[in-house]
């Protein structure tokens, strides 16, 4: 009868160890898609500004090149340093926002109260993991810092 106990517990507490271990790595798992997200966000903006690799980013050059004829250059969002979510001002609508943080605002505006980050990356139709919950946040907290939706003191965002 005691071999039993002895084995139940030693077996319960291998077990434990092992769980402690998965979680771990999942939480690694998690981290390193989320800073495989990042990625592909950044890649993607440098494919539209190089046309998929095939003009310079205009960064840096090779050599020294004559000074170009001034052109009337169009900018979008993100393009030379200019901000992805810009500050928002009176007057100024949703089309100053990209078409993601657009979708995010009417999320957020269609909410019958203030929404939390896990809500929106489901209305979104992402999966509810820390790895596709957390750059909703970031994007959420962005929208905060910068004038457009109100952060209440639990942590939901509401419109302005």
């Amino acid at each position: 009868m005691m071999d039993v106990l002895t084995w139940t517990i030693e077996r319960r507490l291998e077990l434990a160890k092992r769980a402690a271990l998965l979680r771990k790595e999942l939480g690694e798992l998690e981290l390193e898609v989320a800073r495989l997200e990042a990625a592909e966000v950044v890649f993607g903006q440098w494919f539209e500004a190089t046309d998929g690799g095939r003009r310079p980013p205009g960064i840096l050059s090779p050599e020294p090149e004559p000074e170009p004829e001034p052109v009337a250059v169009t900018v979008g969002p993100g393009a030379g340093g200019m901000r992805v979510v810009p500050d928002h001002v009176e007057g100024m609508g949703l089309e100053a926002l990209t078409s993601e943080y657009r979708r995010i605002m009417e999320i957020v505006a269609g909410a019958d109260g203030p929404v939390m980050a896990r809500s929106v990356a489901l209305a979104l139709g992402r999966e509810t993991t820390p790895a596709k919950i957390e750059p909703v946040r970031g994007q959420l907290r962005k929208l905060s810092d910068r004038g457009w939706l109100v952060r209440t003191a639990s942590g939901r965002y509401r419109p302005r």
